[in-house]
Formats: structure tokens, sequence, C-alpha cells
């Protein structure tokens, strides 16, 4: 260190406080210059002078009221938390940090601490204990802790920091504080202060989360009577902010273990929903006790159907969501339609009443949410207030997701209730009323849109007439959009005259806010009719380029982001013949904009990465010649770096929090991570895109694939967004196809398949090593999915190792796949589980199931690929599958196992005998399945395994005949449901009769197989079935035939009805050797057998087969 930065140290450090009060003055300071510096002057004292700088720091703290004492309890803290990045507590000499841990307990005795500097001393003091009680290397401290905490001198403030400390280390002094239900039970009832109290209900309630099982968590049930007696004191003494806190830890509580309140619920939630109805409370105050209320509703995990025994106390929160729903204001600016005044007049508590009637439904659903509905909501749909019909039609909108199944059976009335407000005096609720409508056709589409169209569309139709309120206009053409999108283009098309008549007239008002509105909904009508559109292209066209052309004001903006989706989309609707004159020049100006500079919100950027995309789905490779102007700004919002902010939660940086609306803030431990999600919308988007112009150009995207791969295989881990993630691992086999084409097609720029070896070896791992990190299970499926089609590209060129890679990360699926349904078995057990649970735990368990559908593919395509050379993998993953076969198991676990094997069977062939005994057993009992699907997989491995089976087959024949004949003979056995099965069963028989036709009575079984023939439904079996009876007539095989030819009508009608079906049921070379075979039986046959077999087929058998044999 310099001489003079050395005297600087010294000053700082020195006896005389002022220098180093200065220096913490200046980290505070408004002045950047001023800040930075001492910025640089303390980290340089961190790291010259730690144990000087930190005593100096903890001296300060002796003089609580010293202005500088809160930023010094910060500063320490840092130095002595072992999250901190300037920890440098084990770097101090022995004797300081014995000095340091005295001066801390110490500083947190003194006697009317300021608020400001105990919490932050606090906070100083848990953290270096957490470092150091795992090796029990601070016993004063829990001397210090009971006595401050017990004894009946200490003053309220000490009580209140040590028990906010013992709140902290809660995990690590819960098993060695003594007596900690009485200390905690008497701060729950001090006598004097409200602050001691709720530090008794912080650490009561940090105990019991820290608590290892719900027994130990039972010991300290009575103090929950204790608890709420301390938040309704807060609340009495009017001390709000306490009460505040108090909510905040209980909601805590309520999240984490909910079962912990079960036995006191009623009162629990009775006190808590006397403050949501109290109207003399703060709002902050009211929302935090409806915010209890939902979480215990949500916490299905770990206490699943609790609040829906309470129907009551539901009926009550919804009664409080509702009222505070008529907290909105008729705002003139409303009613102006101004985009920026998009939600004028709503308050906070509007907003969170919506936000939580939406969580409420979807938390215990219709069956108890919507008898609440019903009791309040016809007195609001009367009432003279045009507040309450206006609460009645949000309200409506709000719960729809959550009870969409029971509403669906109750369709007519809910939408009539809606479409009665269409025509109320006031344009609010009118507004309401068109946005239930279309929240409505979202949730409980396509049911709305197939029975409800004819009342539906009409009253949206006429609500664009409303010219005096632009408002409701557009709002009306919005909801043409949500129905559109869950409608078949049959109930659509006979609308759409009124309809885009209606919206062109709309696009020409001079309000943005409706034409924008109408360019949506013309957009989505476009794609929902395809080719229907093609009628008004020639009238819409033009208005739509006329916008794009002319809307350039900064205000137009979105405008003419919304004019290029629906261009693009009619496009995509009507198809390239029609759209490709008009194409070229919205291209170029499209490439215009792209060269123009653009600010950073410009909406327009993202709405041009799609429209490209739908334009080259339109052009095909005519788009080709664009993507040289496409690609270099699609690439760049693709690797768009997240804007993340991390900061320490820690109670004293509540200074500078965000209040930005772009930034997601998520708290994890002490970190509290903020994320701008404008740019992962544009990122998503780019990514999205991406994969859909490998998708469309094919090989033609040749050029482009190494930029796109090294840009999105990292995304595979892009854990900040969802569909960051979805995008890159479509992405992934598209790519892989695109270069094999590419070479096959010789347009790969002299690339050959070392090339394809070399791109195969970075996507296969990489979607390997995602697919058992992935935390959503729905994501999961897709990796595998995606990984199994890059398999099938890339086959052979794959080595032992990647393959083993697979199968390793397989085994790790399946097994966490497995824990999942075992946690959610085990809260099927709980007290309160319900038939609403029940339906909650099948739609999780059918993601499991979706899970293992793409295992069992990717295991099939690994055993397809390599044969024989797959079997030693085989061998290690048996172990995971036999367990699926078991009758426990659910009908999609043991048709994929099944599967697997038919897989291992058919391509692994005579080496996969071996697996029989294990397999087979359970194919032949899995033929009685109630499951169609399974019975299918089963029998069609009856016959692989008859097929390659010899002599290892030969045991199983008379038991297999029999299973196969119980599948046959079905009295439903033709239905569409059991039609696959039926095929494959018959396929099988085949089989037996060809493979095994000595130990089978062949007279008895042939014309049995003979009497189930054409196959009609799988149409893969078909083709094989019916080659193999026309090589058998070939043959003229006895069986087939019969005593004196009398199967024969039988063949010719079964012929007939082959060649009548076309393509379908035959290849055409089994068609011509039909033909052939049928020729030879006109010269063979003696005229009177000839005569008798055609008159047993039906009159167009004998035109198809007049007309086949004379051509």
């Amino acid at each position: 260190m310099d001489p003079r930065a050395e005297a600087d140290a010294a000053a700082v450090l020195g006896a005389d406080p002022a220098a180093l009060t200065a220096l913490l003055a200046d980290l505070t300071s408004p002045v950047n210059e001023a800040r930075s510096r001492a910025e640089q002057q303390f980290h340089a004292l961190r790291g010259s002078h730690p144990d000087a700088l930190a005593l100096s720091l903890a001296h300060l703290l002796l003089s609580p009221a010293h202005p500088s004492a809160p930023i010094a309890a910060v500063l320490l803290r840092r130095l002595i938390a072992p999250s901190s990045q300037a920890f440098v507590y084990p770097a101090l000499s022995p004797a300081t940090q014995s000095s340091l841990r005295a001066l801390l307990l110490s500083a947190a005795s003194a006697p009317a601490l300021p608020r400001s500097v105990s919490r932050k001393l606090s906070d100083a003091v848990a953290e270096l204990a957490s470092y150091l009680l795992p090796a029990n290397a601070w016993p004063d401290l829990l001397s210090f802790l009971y006595k401050s905490i017990d004894s009946q001198s200490s003053p309220p403030g000490l009580q209140e920091s040590a028990l906010n400390i013992l709140a902290r280390l809660a995990s690590h002094l819960a098993a060695v504080f003594p007596n900690l239900h009485g200390l905690l039970l008497a701060a729950l009832s001090h006598p004097s202060s409200a602050d001691v109290r709720v530090a008794g209900l912080n650490a009561a309630i940090s105990l019991i989360q820290s608590l290892p099982s719900a027994g130990a968590r039972d010991q300290f049930q009575d103090l929950l009577p204790a608890m709420m007696r301390a938040l309704a004191e807060s609340l009495n003494c009017g001390n709000e902010g306490s009460a505040q806190e108090a909510l905040e830890m209980m909601i805590e509580l309520a999240g984490a273990e909910p079962r912990f309140l079960r036995r006191q619920l009623p009162d629990v939630v009775a006190s808590m929903l006397q403050i949501a109805e109290a109207p003399g409370l703060e709002d902050g105050t009211r929302h935090l006790a409806v915010e209890f209320v939902v979480t215990l509703a949500e916490a299905r995990e770990r206490a699943p159907g609790m609040m829906r025994k309470l129907p009551r106390y539901v009926g009550r929160l919804f009664a409080v969501l509702m009222t505070m729903l008529l907290d909105v204001q008729d705002e003139p600016a409303w009613h102006a339609a101004v985009p920026e005044e998009e939600d004028a007049g709503e308050t906070g508590s509007y907003v969170f009443a919506q936000e939580c009637l939406d969580r409420l439904a979807i938390a215990v659903g219709g069956n108890t949410i919507l008898p609440v509905a019903a009791e309040l909501l016809p007195s609001f749909f009367s009432s003279e207030d045009w507040k309450r019909r206006h609460a009645a039609l949000v309200t409506i909108a709000q719960i729809a997701e959550g009870s969409a199944k029971v509403m669906i059976k109750n369709l007519e009335q809910v939408v009539g209730m809606v479409l009665n407000s269409f025509q109320d005096p006031h344009p609010r609720v009118r507004w309401a009323a068109i946005n239930a409508v279309g929240q409505l056709s979202t949730d409980l589409g396509p049911e709305l849109q197939n029975q409800l169209h004819h009342v539906v569309l009409p009253a949206l139709a006429s609500a664009m007439d409303d010219v005096q309120n632009p408002r409701v206009q557009a709002h009306a053409a919005s909801a043409i959009l949500n129905f559109s999108e869950n409608c078949r283009p049959d109930i659509l098309t006979p609308y759409l005259d009124g309809i885009v008549g209606k919206l062109l007239l709309l696009l020409q008002t001079g309000n943005q806010m409706v034409q924008e509105a109408a360019l949506t909904a013309l957009a989505s009508a476009a794609d929902s009719s395809q080719e229907h559109f093609q009628k008004y292209y020639d009238a819409v066209m033009p208005y739509l380029k006329a916008i794009l052309m002319n809307a350039t004001d900064k205000s137009n903006r979105m405008l003419r982001a919304k004019s290029m989706e629906c261009i693009s989309l009619v496009g995509m609707a009507v198809g390239k013949q029609k759209f490709k004159d008009d194409a070229k020049q919205v291209m170029e100006v499209l490439m215009t904009l792209q060269g123009s500079q653009m600010e950073a919100d410009d909406p327009i950027t993202s709405y041009m990465l799609q429209a490209w995309a739908r334009l080259c789905k339109c052009l095909g490779q005519d788009f080709l010649p664009y993507m040289s102007v496409v690609m270099p700004p699609l690439l760049q919002s693709a690797q768009l770096k997240p804007d993340v902010s991390v900061t320490s939660a820690g109670p004293e940086d509540e200074i500078g929090e965000s209040d930005d609306e772009g930034v997601e803030t998520i708290t994890l431990g002490d970190k509290r991570i903020g994320i701008r999600t404008s740019l992962l919308e544009e990122k998503a988007t780019a990514c999205n895109m991406l994969c859909c112009y490998a998708d469309e150009l094919k090989e033609g995207f040749f050029p482009w694939i190494d930029q796109v791969t090294t840009t999105l295989a990292p995304l595979l881990k892009f854990y900040f967004h969802e569909e960051v993630r979805k995008a890159a691992i479509s992405a992934m086999p598209e790519l892989l196809r695109s270069a094999k084409l590419a070479i096959e097609k010789g347009q790969a720029q002299g690339r050959d398949k070392s090339y394809l070896k070399q791109l195969s070896d970075y996507i296969v791992p990489a979607l390997v090593e995602v697919m058992h990190k992935e935390p959503e299970p729905q994501i999961c499926a897709s990796i595998l999915e995606s990984l199994n089609e890059s398999i099938q590209v890339s086959g052979t060129l794959l080595e032992e190792n990647q393959v083993r890679s697979v199968v390793e990360g397989v085994k790790e699926v399946i097994v966490a796949s497995a824990n999942r349904r075992i946690e959610r078995t085990a809260r099927a057990k709980a007290e309160d589980f319900d038939s609403e649970e029940e339906e909650l735990l099948r739609e999780e368990n059918e993601q499991e199931d979706e899970i293992f559908d793409q295992v069992g593919d990717c295991i099939g395509t690994l055993a397809k690929t390599f044969k024989t050379y797959f079997l030693p993998f085989f061998d290690e993953l048996s172990m995971y599958l036999t367990p699926m076969l078991g009758k426990d198991r659910t009908s999609e676990e043991r048709r994929i196992a099944i599967c697997i094997f038919d897989d291992v069977a058919e391509h692994c062939r005579e080496a996969a005998i071996r697996y029989y005994d294990a397999y087979l057993p359970s194919l032949l009992e899995a033929c009685t399945s109630e499951n169609p699907d399974v019975r299918q997989a089963a029998v069609y491995g009856i016959g692989i395994c008859a097929e390659f089976g010899g002599s290892a087959f030969r045991p199983h024949t008379g038991e297999a005949l029999s299973r196969l004949y119980n599948v046959i003979k079905h009295p439903n056995a033709l239905d569409l449901d059991n039609a696959m099965a039926y095929d494959n069963a018959v396929s099988a028989l085949g089989k037996i009769c060809q493979f095994h036709r000595d130990s089978i009575d062949a007279s008895q079984v042939i014309p049995a197989w003979l009497s189930c023939l054409p196959l009609k439904n799988d149409l893969i079996e078909a083709k094989l079935v019916h080659e193999q009876l026309c090589a058998m007539l070939e043959k003229s095989e006895r069986e087939l035939l019969g005593h004196n030819n009398q199967y024969l009508p039988k063949i010719v009608s079964v012929f007939a009805e082959i060649l009548c079906a076309g393509k379908d049921l035959a290849t055409e070379q089994t068609s011509s050797k039909m033909v052939n075979l049928l020729r030879q039986l006109q010269t063979t046959l003696p005229p009177s057998v000839l005569a008798s077999t055609w008159s047993s087929l039906q009159p167009q058998q004998q035109l198809a087969l007049q007309s086949v044999l004379s051509s």
C-alpha cells in the first residue's frame, strides 16, 4: 500500500471516528463521484485492514444514536455474512473475532436502540451466528438470547431484537433452545408491547416451519390462539404497520405449513375474514387478510381440499372480493378510448379482487365456487347501481377458468346471463358483458362456440355498431378474436359476411383503439376460416396495406404492427397463389423498416419477427431470397441477454425497491432477482421464429444451421422463460433434419455426412443433459420427443457412449416421474382429499403418462436403429420396465412397457427370445385389459412373438389362441374404440397360422381367421394380412379353401371389398396379385362353382370386380 493510502487508512480507522463517519456519509451520497470514490476506499480498507475496519464499524454501533450507526450495521453485516461476497470473518485474527462477537452482543443489549439500527444489528448477529452455530462456536449468543427473551426486566426493544434473531436462527436453535414453547407463549402475550408480540409471532412461525415433522409441529398447536390474538391486538391498538408484518408472516405459514392450521382452521379463517370485511382498515391490511385465505385455498399439495370443507367461509371471502370490485370509478378518460387510459377508473382493490377471484376459483374448483356465485350474482345483476352489475360480469369472467368443467354443463344459463347485459344502459356494464363473453369463449371453448354461435356472434356484431362508445366497439371486435380462436371454420364461415363488413367499417373510424381491435379480429377470423377467407381478400387487403404504408407516426406504432400481423395471417389463410403479388409489396415495406433505426421499445420489432415467419410459411422456398435480410436481426433478438438484477432480499434493501412494471421480481433464499420481461418476450418470439424457418425451409435453411445451433442449444437451459426453452427444444431435430436433407440433395456447400455427425454430437448430448434437470414435466416430455426425433435423424451416427448417456438419462426421468407419482399417492391419503382433488391429481398423472409415452418412443427408436446392439442397454432398462407391467400401474404405463417390449422383440427378433419369459405372460394377461390401447399393444406383441419366437413361442400357442379369440369374439369388438385391438388380434392369429401350423388345428383356426377379413381400421396391419391371404391362396392351401372350395366365396368377397377400397387396404403389388388370382379362378374353376361364388357377392362388389377384371 502506498504511504498516502496508508495515511488515509490510519485516519479513517483511528481513534477519532470523524473520518470514518465522513466515509460512511459519502457511501450513501447522491453524488455519483463521491459515492464511487468512497466505495473504492472502503473496498481497499476491506482488503488491507479487515480487522481494524470490522472493529471500527462495531464500535460505532455502541453509540446507536450516531447518524452513521444504521449504515455501519449494514456494512458490518456484509463483512460477517457468509452469503456476502465481502465476507471476511474467517480471515480475521482470533482476537478480533472474539472482540467482534462481544461488541455485537454489547451493542444489541443497549437500552432504547433506535428501530433503524436494531433491525439491521439483529440481521448482522443472525448472519454471523448462522456461520458459527453449526460448530457450536458462539455459546455466549444462546445465553444472551435466552436472558433477553426470558427476563421480566428486559426492555421490550431488547426482547423484540432477541426474538427477531431467534426467528432467523430457528433451524439452528430449535433442538437446543430451552423452554421454547413457554418463551414464545410469553412473548405472544406480552402485556404492553405490540412489537414484542409481533416478533414472538415471527419467531413462532419460523420455528414451526423449521421443524422436520408434523408431530414436532403439533406440540406448538396451542400457540395458534395467542398468535391470532397478537395479530388482533395490533389492529385494536391502531398499529396497522405491525399487523401487516404479522399478516405477511401468517401468509408464509399458510403457504408452507397449512396443515398446522387445520385443527383450528374455522377460527383462524373467521378471524382473517373479519379483518377483510372491516371497512375502517387500510386496503393493504384487508388485502393481506384476503391473501392469507386465498393462499390456504391454493396450498393443494400440502393440504388438498382443506378449504372446500368450509363452503360458508368461501362464500364470505367471495362476498368480500365482489365488494372490492365496486371500487371502480367512471372516469371520463375511459370513455375517450385512448390506449394509454385503458385501465382508467380501476383502483388497486379492484385489480386485486379480480386476481383473487381467478385464483380462488382455480384453487377450490367449480363445484364449490359456482353455488356461492349463484347466491350472490342475482342481487348484483338486478341492482340499480351500475357498479354492482359491472362487478357481477367481471366476477363471471374471472371465475370461468377455474369453474370451466361445471360451467360447460350450464352453458346456456351462464352465457344467457351475460348476453342480457349487452343491452345495459351503462357503457361500462356493456363493456364488461363483452369482456365476459370473450373470456368465456376462451375458457369454455370449443363447447361454447359449437353450441351457442347463433346467439353470441350476432350479439357481438351488433355491439360493434355502438358508435357512441368506441371502447365498447373495440372490445366487441377483440371478443371476436377470443371466439375465433376456438372455432371450427364451418361454424364461423356463415357469419363472415356480416363480421368482415363491420370490421372494415371499424378500420375506417378515426379511433386508434377501435382500429387496432378490428385488425386483430380480422387476423383471427382469417386464421380460423382459412381458405374460406379468400372471398374477402380483395376487399380487405387494400385497407391493410394502406395502414402499413401510411401509419408511420410514433403514436401509430402499435396500429402499424397490428396491420403487419393481420396481413401475414390473411396471406397464410388464403395461400400463396392469391397472396403472392401483394406479398412482394409488403416485404419491400418490411425490408425498409428492418433497415431503419427503431427504438428499443418499438412493438413493431416483435410483430415484424412473427410476420416474416408467417410470410415464409405462406411462400415456402420462394422466401429464400429474403433470408439474408431476416436472419441477422432475428439472431440478434434470439441472443438477447436477460436483463437480470440480483439484490439482497435483506430488510436493509427496502430502499430502492423497483416499481418498474416491466420487471418481474422473485425471491430465492436471501436474494431478490428482478427480470425485465419485455426482453424475454422478444427473445422467446425470435427463438420460435428460428424454429419455424428451419421447419419450413428444410434444406434451404442450411446456410444458417451453425449460427442457429450455437444460439439455441445453450438456451435449452434458459430457466428464466419457458417459451424460450420450448422453442430451443423444438428446433434441435429440425436443424438436424435440415442438415441431413441438404447433404442428401447436394445443397450442403460441399459438406458430407461427417458434418451431420458433428452436429448430432453437439445436439444429442445437449438434449440428454437437460432432460433430467428440467423442472416442468410437460417440457420434459417435449425434450424426450425432440431427442427421439434427433435419434431418428442421426441413426447409426450415434456412438455407444451417446446411447449409454441417453439410457442413463431415461432411467433418471423414469425414477423422478415415479417419485412424483408416489408423492401424489401420499397426497391422496390426506384427510380432506375429495373428488375435485382426485380430478386434479388425475390430470397431473396424465402429464406423467405423456413423459412415459415419449420414453417408450425413445427406447423404441433405439431398438429400431441399433437392433441387437441395443440389447445390453435393454437389459439395464428392464428392471425399470417390468414393474410397469403390474396391475397396480396405470393403463398408460402398462401400454408403454408392452410397446417397448414389442419394439425390442420386432427389431431384435431371435435375439430377443430371452425376454419372453419375463414379458410374454404379462402380454397374454393384458389381452383381457379393459383398456383397448393396452389390448392392442398386447395382441400386437403376441403376433411378433409368434413370428420370431420359433420353438420358444410354441408352449404358449394354446393360451395365445384362446386370448386372441376372446378379443376377436367380444360382442363390442368392432366398436370404434376396440377396432384397432381387433385388427391386431386378427393379424396375430394369422401369424400363428403361418408360423405355428403344426401346433394348432389349422382346419378350425384358418377359417376362423378368414371369417374376420378384410381388416379396415389398422391400415398397416391390413396391408400385411391381405398380402398373407394372397400368398396362402397362391399356394392353394387346403385349409384356406376348405372342403370342396367351401370358403372360396368368402375369399372372393374379401378380395372384392379390398379392391373396392382403392389403395387403403392393400399395396399396389398385393392388389395386382389379387386381380391375377381372380383371373386364374375365372379360367380354372368349373362354371357352376364360379356362378355360385359370384352370386354370393353384393351387387356393387360384382360391378367392381367386373370393372377390375375387364380393365
